[in-house]
């Protein structure tokens, strides 16, 4: 019989947006909870259960209702739900930015980590209109530091050969669609080259393939770095690799994220699916929806409970960012450029990308 916990129980929210990463996520669980009594004033439908220590509460969003909108909705509901939740994953599926400096292949999963300035994620859509053109704007804010931390513990692991996300991956295997058997060949396309038309790239010019080197066996590979959130699914690789030179080498689009970071401190996690190109389609999308369900378990397994514990609740830390933020508006602005005296770490909207940074610990001076 499955146990039924209370609320204040739940330590770690995971949000996904579609029905087959709710699916992968759910068959992570060690234990699964009985569900508790729906809220009022909460629209979610929650997935509760345990993944190794830690008691974890799974949303996905509305059906037919993607974006960074909706996840920003979902959050908001389940930190007012859950208030004991310290940070969340936000784990599905995205299109992949293949390069010569990264060999991205379907089903190898992508970990948004701070990277050349940026915090992890990038909102590339987000901006304004000059004359010159459109203008990216914004800062989101870095996964939390105990997740940072966290990484390189899994990095560590995955070089000594201590990982079981293999294990972790196999867990689905019960399942037909979510199985490397029903995906089909990994096939990359010239970035030139369009989709011909169908719903395969049956018609598609065998030519026009990227000649790739094979891989020695067929295990998930992990790479981190930045990823591209927009509320637009990109389907056109110029657009992909422009993007991508832009923000110093992009690793995968997907179109939640953004709408998270700043209000939900959280970890994002993409099995990728397809390229970002006009050749996508849906057949990776379950074994890579699994790929990425199983590097989130791995990165929970080496996170101590007692650790994650001692790290404030989503809403101390959202309230602790609102009352810097407060306290900045209240000063007066230098002649040199915005300054942030020690009232602890700063985050916000007043961190701005491509600024230069002076100063000690008490003081940090932008220019």
């Amino acid at each position: 019989m499955a146990r039924r916990l209370r609320r204040d129980d739940y330590t770690i929210g995971w949000i996904c947006a579609l029905h087959i990463e709710l699916v992968a996520a759910q068959e992570m669980l060690d234990e699964e909870h009985e569900d508790l009594e729906q809220d009022e004033h909460d629209t979610n439908i929650y997935s509760l259960g345990r993944v190794g220590e830690h008691n974890v509460v799974i949303v996905c969003l509305p059906a037919g209702l993607i974006g960074n909108i909706s996840a920003a909705a979902a959050a908001t509901q389940l930190q007012a739900t859950f208030r004991s939740v310290r940070f969340g994953l936000m784990v599905g599926i995205g299109g992949g930015v293949p390069s010569a400096e990264v060999d991205i292949r379907l089903g190898d999963v992508v970990v948004g980590q701070p990277h050349l300035g940026h915090g992890g994620v990038i909102q590339y859509d987000f901006g304004k209109a000059t004359p010159s053109g459109f203008q990216r704007t914004g800062f989101l804010d870095s996964p939390p530091k105990i997740i940072l931390g966290a990484i390189n513990k899994l990095r560590s692991n995955q070089i000594r050969r201590k990982t079981k996300l293999t294990e972790h991956i196999a867990k689905l295997w019960r399942l037909r669609e979510f199985t490397r058997e029903a995906t089909g060949p990994d096939v990359l396309f010239e970035a030139e080259y369009n989709h011909e038309h169908g719903q395969t790239c049956q018609s598609c010019s065998a030519d026009r393939q990227v000649d790739r080197q094979p891989r020695p066996n067929e295990e998930t590979v992990i790479h981190y770095g930045t990823i591209a959130s927009g509320n637009q699914v990109i389907k056109h690789a110029a657009e992909r690799d422009t993007v991508s030179k832009e923000f110093g080498g992009v690793l995968c689009f997907e179109m939640e994220a953004a709408g998270l970071m700043n209000n939900f401190p959280c970890l994002v996690i993409r099995g990728i699916c397809d390229y970002a190109d006009s050749h996508k389609n849906k057949k990776w999308q379950p074994y890579a929806a699994g790929t990425a369900a199983a590097c989130a378990k791995e990165v929970l397994s080496v996170l101590p409970r007692a650790e994650i514990e001692k790290v404030p609740t989503t809403n101390e830390t959202i309230r602790t960012v609102e009352t810097q933020e407060s306290r900045l508006e209240g000063e007066s602005e230098p002649a040199g450029g915005p300054v942030f005296r020690n009232y602890g770490s700063v985050y916000g909207k007043y961190v701005l990308q491509g600024q230069t940074m002076h100063g000690n610990s008490n003081t940090l001076e932008f220019s």
